[in-house]
């Protein structure tokens, strides 16, 4: 539950990808992006102190992976991201104030941990501008086959004086991956590898 910020609506999209022009060669890649439209209690202000952003986000950083998680559809989360989009009276260090690690690590919890970094995207734009979610391995960064993207748009949102805040999983890798690299078998959970 969200109590320390003022929602104005979620929006989500999900996408089930059987094949990307070859053959269908195993389960389906199901993508999921939920966003959080939210005041921006700084639009319009030069403030030096955004801790009234960073300190409650543990909340939305729980609510936005409960809600992707559910859109996996009981499938295992095995890659995600984090972003958002700044109104154009915002900045977009009032983006990042809302998922530093206090967001970041809520969110894996909520959904069901991860060793690595969580990727991100931040930017200051107008309602409806798109956002690329950038993907990777939950516990390994270094699984190329886990780099994708979820694009995510809200038609009214952000206004001027708001914030989308947005995570992204999936439940695997790119269909047809084959440039190489450590695949998701062999990560060691570190991170990194």
């Amino acid at each position: 539950m969200i109590e320390h910020y003022s929602v104005r609506k979620f929006i989500s999209v999900v996408e089930e990808i059987r094949h990307d022009g070859r053959a269908p060669s195993g389960p389906s890649l199901v993508k999921a992006a939920v966003g959080v439209v939210l005041r921006n209690p700084f639009a319009g202000q030069d403030a030096e102190d955004l801790s009234s952003l960073i300190a409650p986000s543990a909340e939305l950083g729980t609510e936005l992976g409960r809600r992707a998680t559910a859109l996996l559809g009981g499938r295992a989360v095995e890659a995600y991201g984090k972003a958002g989009v700044a109104g154009v009276a915002g900045e977009q260090e009032h983006v990042v104030a809302c998922v530093t690690t206090v967001f970041g690590d809520a969110f894996r919890d909520a959904v069901g941990g991860g060793a690595a970094w969580i990727s991100s995207n931040t930017k200051v734009a107008p309602a409806g501008t798109p956002i690329d979610i950038p993907l990777a391995h939950k516990d390994a960064l270094y699984v190329r086959s886990h780099y994708n993207t979820v694009t995510l748009a809200c038609p009214d949102g952000p206004r001027p004086d708001e914030l989308l805040i947005a995570v992204a999983v999936a439940t695997g890798g790119r269909p047809h991956h084959r440039v190489g690299g450590l695949s998701a078998r062999e990560a060691s959970g570190d991170g990194l590898r």
